[in-house]
């Protein structure tokens, strides 16, 4: 199970995520109770479905999910998981980058999947706020050594929007 990081700190993460089996269809697949993250096809296909009577949702986008898709959803979803298939897989970045930047999404934003420790610092620039660890990894180390790396940073992002130039001469 993957450990959870927000705020600088491991906790329990009191959120499902629905996984669609085999022979299920987004149509299909039993819509479970509780805090749940929703593949975006379960979404886009249930949506009416899945909104009465549910306090919180969640979504999950894959690599291929495009965030235009639901960028007039976003004011119902609790948290908003983007998914790592691999370290080296980088779309994720900029799917958070234009939910906070573009979109102006200010809830939770989840990055889950291959997320090691070496990603965490990067990861916070483009604007997640909370982290699902890959399986087996220590998040007492990640903690300690994910967020600050650098001593400083020279391009703007999300959480720093003025690049070093402009904050040196203010």
């Amino acid at each position: 199970m993957a450990q959870l990081i927000q705020q600088n700190n491991v906790t329990v993460d009191a959120w499902t995520t629905l996984e669609i089996g085999e022979g299920e269809t987004p149509d299909s697949v039993a819509l479970p109770a509780g805090k749940v993250i929703f593949p975006l096809a379960v979404w886009q296909a249930r949506k009416a479905e899945i909104i009465p009577g549910r306090e919180h949702i969640g979504l999950l986008l894959l690599p291929d999910d495009k965030v235009e898709d639901v960028a007039a959803d976003l004011a119902h979803f609790a948290v908003v998981a983007v998914h790592f298939p691999k370290f080296v897989d980088g779309r994720g970045y900029s799917t958070a980058a234009l939910l906070r930047q573009r979109y102006h999404y200010q809830r939770e934003l989840r990055a889950v999947g291959d997320v090691l420790h070496d990603q965490l610092f990067f990861m916070q620039r483009v604007g997640f706020d909370s982290y699902a660890l890959k399986d087996g990894k220590d998040a007492i180390h990640a903690i300690g050594k994910g967020f600050a790396p650098f001593s400083e940073t020279y391009q703007a992002s999300t959480d720093q929007p003025a690049p070093h130039f402009r904050r040196r001469t203010a």
